[in-house]
């Protein structure tokens, strides 16, 4: 089967992360569906269904350096969270681990920010920021297909929390 990259590709609309995803998910993988490998077209359907699935030997690099960089994100929140309720972070932190002094300094100023959704904003900017980084030299392959993806599981997620209904939760932490 011929894959059909550049003309996929070029159909997708570009994604900021400020703005509405232009269709879910599911819609992506319909349209990738018959235009890439089956093989490609697994792993990227996987994308983010599995609690393990990043730590699988037959991924390409660049979904492994997405995962190394989401644990070592996870492990830096665990360590601040620790600290502060003065426990051992050892037992909570996963593996593979890449400590980064920026990688840090996201996790603490998200840990510190005074509001849950900001926090998560910054959390989820940083996210975004390294996936564009990852998506330099990548415009019409699969890896490309696969960081936009993520991308898209990132949209869709701000989306579910605009659509919230705040009043509804907020009387519910109010009641109980």
């Amino acid at each position: 089967m011929p894959s059909y990259y550049v003309y996929l590709i070029s159909s997708l609309p570009f994604l900021s992360f400020s703005a509405k995803p232009p269709f879910g998910l599911a819609e992506f993988y319909a349209r990738c569906r018959d235009l890439i490998p089956e093989k490609e077209y697994k792993i990227l359907s996987g994308l983010g269904e599995e609690k393990d699935y990043f730590l699988s030997p037959r991924l390409p690099a660049v979904l492994k350096e997405w995962a190394a960089f989401e644990i070592t994100l996870r492990n830096e929140l665990a360590r601040a969270r620790a600290g502060r309720k003065k426990t051992d972070p050892l037992k909570f932190l996963r593996l593979p681990e890449a400590p980064q002094a920026e990688i840090s300094h996201v996790a603490m100023n998200a840990y510190r920010s005074a509001s849950v959704l900001e926090a998560e904003k910054i959390l989820d900017q940083a996210r975004w920021d390294f996936l564009e980084n990852l998506s330099c030299g990548h415009y019409f392959d699969f890896k490309h297909l696969a960081l936009y993806a993520l991308k898209l599981m990132i949209l869709e997620r701000w989306e579910k929390i605009q659509k919230a209904d705040k009043e509804y939760l907020l009387n519910g932490v109010i009641a109980n």
